[in-house]
């Protein structure tokens, strides 16, 4: 016997009716229990996977997620990137890039919608990376961070390097064998992290942070040997840019990709194109400060050489200047003694015996040179020019009285 349609078939007699949900009226479910049902059943369908499409509609809501869809010329597909799956993916997309997006086919059950659950993206070529590279330019630039005049000089004689790099890459040998080489007393101290892959960026980050706490470098050298450009994401990371930056001790970077120019590179204060240059960089060779020790040394001793010969010269100008005023000054005095004997030896009273005169003196020999000096009688010498003659007063007449008895 056939059924209309809609009308459930009839139970076979003696048999208990098993009705399942939603087969009749009284049984029907919930729209948000099919919906719920239908996220399951896709879920458990399908694992995740990557799908290729063109983004239109992108938002990113208020609430952190970001919403597009994924097209393309025959159909599209709803997709969400919640907040907390965004760090994975370098930048958000623009409308009409072509990406690949990983994800979860999952139903939307609020609305009974298809979606894809993305929790990876990336953009065909390296749109979104070069993308997050510009847009963390613009950030650090912004800052100040990317100034030339913030740059600051390396220390001449590091005593201790913290580097930081992968303890199983070739970087870290590399500046180890070249600081040997050039200054064997310098310390290497190898801050390990990892510096590619899921992860490195903050790897890098804790291990700036920890030579912080450590405090002891001079120097600190962060990088990596050669790899391929999608290698060298975490040195382009935002975050540990501004460590790089904001590190107390001067920095190099050392990324072995001389083709690409890491952001790590333009904030830190001196670039190495390599490791074993940034070794370089780091130290004087021994042998440089040795060669620069003795062209010193000779130097000082042809300056000292110099400036005793020169001392010398002007010693003997000297003493040749001193002898010869010496001299001069000698024969100005001889004069100058010449002439006041001349003077004195013109008022001695030996000039004026010479010219006739004779001297009056007592027994006493003090000069008489007043008539009260002499007495009647009183003997006395007459010194004159070549001799004494004692002679005796017989009268004293004083000036205008003549001759007298």
């Amino acid at each position: 016997m056939k059924t209309g349609v809609g009308t459930p078939p009839l139970p076979h007699p003696g048999v208990e009716e098993v009705v399942r949900p939603g087969e009749t009226q009284a049984s029907a479910v919930a729209v948000s229990t099919l919906t719920q049902t239908a996220r399951s059943v896709v879920e458990r369908a399908f694992r995740p996977l990557w799908v290729r499409g063109e983004v239109r509609d992108f938002t990113a809501h208020r609430n952190g997620h970001w919403y597009f869809s994924l097209r393309d010329d025959k159909a599209q597909l709803r997709c969400v990137v919640w907040a907390s799956d965004q760090g994975a993916i370098p930048a958000p997309p623009d409308n009409g890039m072509q990406v690949v997006a990983f994800g979860q086919v999952s139903v939307y059950a609020a609305r009974g919608d298809v979606q894809l659950v993305v929790s990876g993206l990336e953009a065909e070529g390296d749109g979104l990376y070069r993308k997050a590279i510009e847009r963390t330019l613009r950030a650090l630039q912004a800052d100040g961070l990317l100034a030339p005049e913030r740059k600051r000089p390396l220390p001449p004689r590091p005593r201790r390097i913290a580097v930081i790099t992968s303890a199983s890459g070739a970087a870290i040998h590399d500046i180890a064998a070249v600081v040997r080489r050039r200054a064997p007393a310098v310390e290497v101290i190898l801050v390990p992290a990892r510096v590619q892959g899921e992860g490195a960026a903050d790897e890098l980050c804790a291990a700036l942070a920890l030579v912080a706490r450590w405090g002891q470098a001079d120097l600190v050298i962060i990088g990596r040997g050669g790899g391929a450009s999608e290698d060298l994401r975490a040195f382009n990371d935002e975050r540990v840019a501004r460590a790089v930056a904001a590190c107390r001790w001067p920095t190099i970077s050392a990324v072995g990709h001389e083709i690409d120019l890491t952001i790590c590179d333009m904030v830190a204060d001196l670039r190495a194109p390599t490791p074993s240059v940034a070794g370089e960089r780091a130290v004087p060779a021994y042998a440089d400060d040795l060669r620069r020790l003795h062209a010193l040394t000779d130097l000082v001793q042809g300056t000292v050489t110099r400036w005793v010969r020169s001392s010398h010269d002007r010693l003997e100008r000297a003493a040749h200047d001193v002898s010869g005023g010496a001299a001069e000054v000698r024969d100005r005095r001889v004069a100058q003694l010449r002439a006041v004997a001349g003077r004195l030896e013109a008022l001695s009273p030996l000039a004026t015996l010479e010219r006739g005169y004779a001297v009056a003196r007592g027994l006493d020999g003090r000069a008489l040179t007043s008539v009260d000096a002499f007495g009647s009688a009183l003997p006395f010498d007459l010194v004159l020019r070549d001799g004494v003659v004692r002679a005796r007063a017989e009268s004293v007449l004083t000036r205008g009285q003549g001759t007298g008895q």
